[in-house]
């Protein structure tokens, strides 16, 4: 069985954030590849107009074309109208029966997990990778909420001790607006295309 990281989400831009999560998964847990798969309508934003995907997948490559264990996955773009995780893991699990999967998510999501569209079924079908070991909400600590959902629904929840990292991606879609560097906030390349073609100049 191959073990994949599965990191979602909009990528809107890519940002060093992202891709220091992935490494964390990939070294914390030996896994064998770090997808980065951006969503094509994800049901939980609505505050702001998405960027083309085309776009953010190009983002993407640039992103981590010199890392080989870093692949940036299109498999949510083809689909229509609002990919919700659960959904997404059993195409996978179709199309890839010798995928084992971690799927990483952020702290704040653990807390939302059972809003989430049939979040059994998330749990069931992956190994989840929580970021954010500080984290705490309502009183709760992460520990013991990744304990309620893995006594719950014998799910198999582990957190990341990775840095945190203080970079958000729609600051970074203010800065570029202004005009202003983002050399420190992303890769080199990435931080160059948004330059080049002005891609939140509008936004």
């Amino acid at each position: 069985m191959r073990r994949i990281g599965i990191l979602g989400g909009t990528f809107d831009p890519v940002h060093n954030g992202h891709l220091l999560l992935g490494e964390q998964a990939y070294r914390e847990y030996g896994l064998d590849e770090i997808w980065f798969m951006p969503s094509h309508v994800p049901p939980h934003k609505k505050d702001h107009l998405i960027t083309d995907g085309a776009a953010r997948i190009r983002m993407l490559e640039l992103a981590t074309e010199s890392i080989p264990y870093f692949t940036v996955s299109d498999f949510e773009m083809g689909r229509e109208g609002n990919t919700y995780t659960a959904q997404t893991l059993a195409l996978l699990k179709e199309a890839y029966p010798d995928m084992e999967i971690y799927f990483i998510i952020g702290a704040d999501s653990l807390y939302q997990l059972e809003s989430w569209y049939h979040p059994e079924q998330v749990m069931a079908q992956a190994v989840l990778l929580v970021s954010g070991r500080t984290y705490e909400d309502d009183g709760v600590p992460l520990e013991d909420k990744v304990a309620y959902f893995n006594e719950k629904y014998n799910a198999d929840i582990r957190i990341l001790h990775n840095p945190k990292i203080d970079v958000a991606s729609a600051d970074i879609r203010k800065k570029a607006a202004e005009g202003r560097d983002l050399s420190k906030d992303m890769p080199a390349a990435v931080a160059e295309y948004i330059r080049k073609t002005g891609l939140y100049l509008t936004k």
